[in-house]
Parts: C-alpha cells; sequence; structure tokens
C-alpha cells in the first residue's frame, strides 16, 4: 500500500471513530476494552516468548544502573535524542489519569498496575531481546518478533488496537473542557450526559468534531509516524513537568506536607523529567512545534474567555443597586406599572441586576408583577418537579415583586417555554398561599424559600408543604453555596397619577396591598392573563479607547466571536420572539 493509501484508510478510520462517540463513554468503552485488554495480554505474551527465546539476560535493563553506564561510554548528542524515542514507550498511558470524570480510581488503578504497566514491561523487553538476537530488524521489529502461527491474528489485533487508542485521549478532552467550563476559563459549549449513574460520562457535540479536523490535518499533513511521535512526545512530557509543578502547591496548602517531603518529590521527579524534557524539545522542528502551537491557540482562547468573563461578571456584582433605591426614583422618572408579569432573567442570586436598572432608566416603567429568575444547574441528574423553585417575596406585599431560583440537573428538559411559565406563576401562587398561612408569626417583610409541590398548582396545602415553608432561604446551588441574603426588603415609594382608562393599570400604579390572599391571587391572575414578558440581560465587553492593540484585538474581536458562537443563556427556554425582551448594555474595560 502507498504512502496516499494509507493515509485515506486512516482519515477514514478517525471519521468513523469519531462519529461513534455520541454513543457515550459507557458503550463506546464497552465495545473497544474487549479489544484493548486482547490487544494488552497479546504483546505481553509476546514478550514473555521473545524474553525466554532469545535472551533472558535483556531483565537486567530494568537495573537503572545501565542508563549511567550508557550514557558514560557513548556520550554524545545523539545518544542524548534518543531519550525522545524512549519517551514514546510511556505516551498513551498518561491518558488513563485524564479518564477520571470518567471512570472510578479505583477501576484505573487497577487497570495499570495489574494489566498496562506489567505488559507493556513485558513487550519492550521482549523486543529488545529479539533485537539482540536480529540487528537488522530493528525498523519493524515488532511484527518480525511474533510467531509466524500467530502473524495475521496479531495483526488484525494491532489494528483495532491502533483504531480505538485514541479512545481515552478523546475521552480525557471532554473531561478537561468540562472542567475549564466549571472554572469559566471556555467559551460556554454544549455538553451531553450520557449516563445516568455516571456525571462525568459526557460528550461535548463541538468539541468532537473541532479533534476530528485537527487529528485529519495533523494525519494528512505529516504523513510520518516520527513526526506524529515527536508531536505526541513533547506534549506529554511538557504535561508531566506542569503536573509536577502544580502537585508543589497542593502538597503545601492542601495536604499541609512537610517541606523535606515537598523537596523529595520535586528533586525525584525533575531528575526523570528533565532529561526526556530536553531530548524532546531537540526535535520541535521535527513536529514537536504542532503541540506547541495548539497548546498557544487554547491558551490564548482560555485566557480571553477568562479575562473577560471575570471583568464582565465583576461589573454585574459591583453595579448591582438595591430596589428601595430604584423605586425611590420613580416619580422623577414617572415611573409607572404596567399590567403583566416581566420575568427578568439574571446570573445573580441576590440583589437587584444593573441591567435591570438600565433597563427602568431607559424605559420608566415596570410590569404590575416582577419576578426575578435566577437559573441554576445542581450536579445531579434530574432535581424533581416539586424540588424545581425556590421563592421568596422582595419587599412589602404591595410591590407585588419576587424571586425564584429554577434549578435543574444535568437531565432536565426544559424545551416548552409555557410549561415553565405555568410551573413557576404557579409555585408563586402557592408561595402567597402559604405565605399567608405563616403570617401568624412572621410580618410582610420576611422572606421564605417555598418549593413547588408536585401536583398542587396553587391548590390544597399539606402538612408537609408547611414545613417546608419554614426552611432557611439558604440553599446549596450548583458547585458553591448559594446563600440568598435577606438585604432585598424594600421600602415603597410613590408612584405618579395613573390613568383613568384602565383599573387594572389603577390599581398595579398604586400599588394596592391585597387586603386577604383571595385578592392578591386575583390580582396576580388577573396580571397572568394580561401577558408575560421575558427581559433577558445582555452586557457586551468592549476595550476603552484608550487600550493597547493587544487588547481591542482580544476583546473586541477574539471575546466578541466566541460570545457570538457560544451558546447563550438565552435558548434555555426557546423563548418566543413575540414574548422576548433583549436589555443590552455595553461595559468598557
Amino acid at each position: 500500500m502507498s504512502t496516499d493509501i494509507v493515509v485515506l484508510v486512516a482519515v477514514v478510520i478517525l471519521i468513523g471513530l469519531f462519529s461513534m462517540q455520541h454513543y457515550g463513554t459507557d458503550k463506546v468503552g464497552w465495545l473497544f476494552a474487549p479489544i484493548v485488554l486482547l490487544w494488552f495480554i497479546l504483546i505481553g505474551s509476546v514478550g514473555a516468548v521473545n524474553i525466554h527465546k532469545y535472551n533472558n539476560s535483556v531483565l537486567k535493563a530494568y537495573n537503572p544502573v545501565y542508563i549511567y553506564r550508557f550514557f558514560r561510554r557513548r556520550w554524545n548528542s545523539d545518544i542524548w535524542t534518543s531519550l525522545g524515542g524512549v519517551m514514546l514507550s510511556i505516551t498513551g498511558t498518561e491518558a488513563l489519569f485524564a479518564d477520571l470524570c470518567h471512570f472510578p480510581v479505583l477501576a484505573i488503578q487497577i487497570a495499570f498496575t495489574l494489566i498496562v504497566f506489567p505488559c507493556l514491561l513485558l513487550a519492550y523487553t521482549g523486543q529488545a531481546a529479539y533485537i539482540i538476537s536480529h540487528k537488522k530488524h530493528v525498523a519493524d521489529a515488532f511484527y518480525r518478533s511474533i510467531p509466524d502461527a500467530i502473524y495475521w491474528p496479531a495483526f488484525v489485533i494491532a489494528t483495532a488496537a491502533a483504531i480505538v487508542a485514541s479512545q481515552a485521549t478523546i475521552s480525557a478532552t471532554y473531561s478537561i473542557i468540562k472542567q475549564a467550563l466549571a472554572l469559566g476559563c471556555f467559551p460556554r459549549v454544549k455538553i451531553v450526559h450520557t449516563s445516568k449513574k455516571f456525571l462525568g460520562q459526557i460528550y461535548i457535540p463541538d468539541i468532537n468534531w473541532v479533534l476530528l479536523v485537527l487529528c485529519i490535518a495533523v494525519t494528512a499533513g505529516f504523513k510520518n509516524q516520527s513526526q506524529i511521535g515527536n508531536a505526541y512526545g513533547t506534549a506529554v512530557v511538557i504535561v508531566m513537568l506542569v503536573t509536577t509543578f502544580l502537585m508543589v502547591p497542593i502538597m503545601l496548602l492542601v495536604w499541609k506536607s512537610h517541606w523535606v517531603l515537598v523537596v523529595t518529590f520535586i528533586v525525584l521527579s525533575l531528575m526523570v523529567e528533565v532529561p526526556y524534557f530536553v531530548a524532546c524539545i531537540l526535535k520541535i522542528d521535527q513536529g514537536g512545534w504542532v503541540s506547541l502551537v495548539i497548546a498557544t491557540a487554547f491558551f490564548l482562547i482560555m485566557y480571553v474567555w477568562h479575562f473577560c468573563t471575570v471583568k464582565r461578571y465583576e461589573f454585574e456584582m459591583h453595579s448591582k443597586v438595591s430596589m428601595a433605591w430604584i423605586l425611590g426614583l420613580g416619580p422623577s422618572l414617572g415611573l409607572v406599572r404596567v399590567p403583566g408579569i416581566g420575568f427578568v432573567y439574571t446570573e445573580l442570586a441576590s440583589g437587584v441586576p444593573h441591567i435591570f436598572s438600565h433597563f427602568i432608566t431607559n424605559l420608566p416603567a415596570i410590569h404590575s408583577v416582577v419576578v426575578f429568575v435566577c437559573v441554576k444547574y445542581l450536579p445531579v441528574y434530574t432535581v424533581p418537579t416539586e424540588e424545581r423553585f425556590l421563592v421568596r417575596r422582595i419587599g412589602p406585599k404591595n410591590f407585588h415583586m419576587f424571586r425564584c431560583v429554577a434549578r435543574y440537573g444535568y437531565k432536565d428538559l426544559h424545551k416548552r417555554d409555557e410549561d415553565f411559565e405555568r410551573m413557576l406563576f404557579e409555585c408563586v401562587l402557592f408561595f402567597v398561599r402559604l405565605e399567608s398561612m405563616m403570617e401568624g408569626g412572621y410580618s410582610d417583610s420576611d422572606e421564605f424559600s417555598v418549593p413547588e409541590l408536585a401536583g398542587t398548582g396553587g391548590g390544597a396545602l399539606t402538612s408537609s408543604a408547611f414545613l417546608q415553608g419554614e426552611k432557611t432561604c439558604s440553599t446549596m446551588c450548583s458547585n458553591g453555596e448559594l446563600s440568598l441574603s435577606s438585604q432585598d426588603s424594600i421600602v415603597p415609594a410613590q408612584s405618579p397619577p395613573p390613568p383613568r382608562s384602565s383599573r387594572l393599570l389603577t390599581r398595579c400604579s398604586e400599588g394596592e396591598a391585597a387586603s386577604t390572599v383571595g385578592d392578591e391571587l386575583e390580582f396576580l391572575n388577573r396580571c397572568k392573563d394580561a401577558g408575560v414578558v421575558h427581559i433577558l440581560g445582555n452586557t457586551i465587553v468592549r476595550a476603552r479607547r484608550d487600550s493597547g492593540v493587544v487588547k481591542k484585538i482580544a476583546v473586541d474581536y477574539m471575546y466578541a466571536f466566541m460570545r457570538r458562537m457560544c451558546r447563550e443563556n438565552s435558548v434555555i427556554f426557546n423563548v418566543p420572539h413575540e414574548s422576548l425582551l433583549n436589555v443590552g448594555q455595553i461595559y468598557y474595560i
């Protein structure tokens, strides 16, 4: 077969491999695991046979003294460069430990200790024993060392193992991207969870196809196994060095290890890794540059995204305003309350977002009922419907303002906005009923976190619901503790004289307090019939005019492009355009 035919077959195999990823790690692993297991048993057995058949004295190579004697006898640049080839003998094994999100720690430890490590030792030692007796067969020692009786079965198994060898790296890439997303260091991409049992078994379509394009580009561009090996070796040795240095703060700050143990770990690790690093650096011009270019590109993407995202969040946190101040400006702005319900989406679990004050400053009117909605994703498969919403009141009753935290698991689907509106509205109605029952022990300014009960629809109140209503406003959301503070209580502000043409508008603008729970429920239902509007904020980050050229390119072009390409929060509920109000503002950094 010519090189072009080999490359074409490899590209076809890559396309097939990446096309299977959407089935999930567990299903792909179930298909590929027997092949890999059979492959390791095969190379270990062949290695043991070659050691016994040709030269069992090769086992002395396990003594580290021989590497010292090797360099002392034949010291030159070629010998030092040969360490880069030695590095390739362990590449791929590190991907096992990058799959910690996909597989249990114990499974990886057992697989590496009992299967991978001993089989690799036997395989390479057996090839060394064969080469000692057949020095002219160095170029293709592996296939020549296989006994003739099992040559073709071994060829098939080796080809199949080569196809699935990159599965661990693909799965590890998904895990790394997910961790970067959790830290706010990567643009938002769609994550598909493929397992109900294991949270870490995921599939990222966008990253999957990017990997496919990169693999095809490297395969078709190099057409050379040694250059691809140099690129892989450079990446692995740098990963080892970075991991070693990152272990230092972990040992000092997390494990509280003694400094003597830390120094011992660093010295022993660097004694092994630095020589390999220097040997691989010498091969940058022979393919190693590819790893550095790809790493630099991803580093720039992650750095720019993280920098701009942090600046944007700090702006939203520092610029949030008190509701008392906003409503206090009502008369001077001509602030009126118009019929309807406004769902204001915000990433803040407490306080009033600046985007809301920006909206009423430019359009001095707010809806009769305002609900601040904060969507949080929990690291669970699904959140039961009866535990999905946490609702509380902001300020006195006559303001008709609420805050809702909507909690979703990673497999919860919320494609129909009508269901979301209905569930949220019924939860508010239920909260009003529950609040009226608790008025004997709480004042109007108190706030409650009340989960919606499945099937209540604002109906009968059970004793368990009453007990749930007495829970604190603090809850655990997402990956950290979400503390819902009680600083949202506000004081009423007078509104301008209402128009006489609308009784509902008059009641809304005056902020008339409901004398009974029935009056407020009737008021909420009338507002619901008047219409629901979804208000989404869109803070655009721009570089200041006096910023440097690099910062302008990074913020105005790179970050802006990634924001347009990534998935926005507005697509979560598929809000129809006729009820969507997108409020934008520009923040200069």
